[in-house]
């Protein structure tokens, strides 16, 4: 998919830890998986939507974001919170040790934030040694444990709750890291609408495609690029949404579906 590779593009997957950067203590629990057959290889992009609104009841859509690395956009959070629109944010333990200002805002307002797991370095959840739009994958069962399981201890140490969802780099899949993933106790965060190109569709085209969300959509888009253009139609389109009557809602508060086995 087009929108795709323009995410692996702008989500590359840097060295493990920059200088003086601290990392986080884990214990990672063995997790009894077989070995990636021949038919694990082949990657799924799975989807994700919530169930409909009920009758007489405003329809509903997901807002979704990735913090993959880097800041904080601010024009998006401050939209948010001023707006009092809910919101699910993914993010990996690098952006976590970089954004304390806006990890102190997500902080005093659980009501409008859930914090989810983005993995700990950005690396993309396959246990086979492959490359997605050119960043290595973890490769091995030993290594998408440690992204999932890391990411999640930085989730906790930040001062959020144990989170229960987790998306992996470039949103891709093996079917065995995806059973490994489920039997670690996580859902896995697919979407039905990209909302921003990875962060590198301009400002117009974002909006579009942002305030075209319909009911039951789950909608991807990225906080973690403040210089880029999409960053303002991300916040157009989601003022359109508002003023068209959308209900936001967190995916902790609805049931969420998604295909592939990564919430059933």
């Amino acid at each position: 998919m087009r929108t795709f590779v323009l995410l692996g593009l702008v989500c590359l997957a840097a060295p493990a830890f920059a200088a003086g950067e601290s990392k986080v203590a884990v214990n990672v629990p063995a997790v009894n998986v077989a070995p990636p057959s021949a038919a694990a290889r082949a990657l799924l992009e799975p989807k994700l939507k919530i169930r409909d609104a009920p009758p007489g009841t405003a329809p509903r859509v997901a807002l979704t974001f990735d913090a993959c690395m880097g800041q904080a956009d601010s024009r998006i959070l401050s939209t948010l919170v001023y707006e009092r629109i809910p919101a699910t944010l993914f993010v990996t333990a690098r952006w976590l040790r970089n954004n304390e200002e806006a990890i102190a805002i997500l902080r005093a307002h659980p009501d409008l934030f859930d914090i989810e797991n983005h993995g700990e370095n950005h690396v993309p959840a396959v246990d086979v040694p492959v490359k997605i739009y050119g960043i290595p994958a973890a490769g091995s069962i030993a290594a998408v444990e440690r992204e999932v399981a890391a990411g999640a201890a930085a989730v906790k140490a930040a001062g959020f709750s144990q989170p229960r969802w987790f998306r992996g780099a470039t949103a891709k899949y093996d079917v065995s890291a995806i059973r490994q993933i489920r039997q670690m106790g996580y859902k896995i965060a697919g979407y039905s609408l990209n909302g921003d190109g990875g962060s590198l569709l301009g400002a117009a085209m974002t909006e579009r495609k942002i305030s075209g969300a319909k009911d039951g959509d789950v909608v991807i888009a990225h906080i973690n690029q403040p210089t880029h253009e999409a960053g303002a139609g991300v916040v157009r389109g989601i003022m359109a949404l508002k003023h068209k009557g959308i209900a936001f809602v967190r995916l902790s508060e609805v049931d969420g579906v998604g295909d592939a086995g990564t919430t059933q």
